[in-house]
């Protein structure tokens, strides 16, 4: 599997979503994506409770640490490179996370349009 290009919904570079926790389809850190990742893994959010809560409820339980897979559990202010379709779920039901745009990559404008990114990305972008 090898990545498609990284470039983010800017057109410019791709920058790192996250190595703590480690996040990507890829686990290095980008929301880097190939036809391989069916999820499109490819929107850098910062995870608030509401959020989490939400994506438990639909049965995307991220919260909840998952020793055995290595996975710590998310916790509000956590970078992560959440699929597109489920970010867009969220939005749709008003409790989408934060958005990275410099860390989203383009592909996810497969799937969520760039005004509904930018409506949701970090206020210091």
């Amino acid at each position: 599997m090898k990545p498609d290009d990284s470039i983010n919904v800017l057109g410019e570079v791709l920058a790192l979503c996250s190595t703590d926790p480690v996040t990507g389809f890829f686990r290095d850190g980008h929301c880097n994506t190939c036809d391989e990742d069916q999820g499109s893994h490819t929107v850098c959010t910062v995870m608030t409770a509401e959020f989490l809560a939400y994506s438990k409820y639909v049965g995307n339980d991220l919260s909840t640490p998952r020793r055995e897979f290595g996975f710590a559990g998310l916790k509000p202010g956590d970078h992560w490179c959440l699929c597109a379709a489920r970010f867009l779920q969220a939005h749709d039901e008003g409790c989408a996370p934060l958005v990275n745009l410099a860390a989203t990559h383009k592909r996810a404008l497969e799937i969520v349009t760039l005004d509904v990114l930018k409506a949701s990305r970090l206020v210091a972008q």
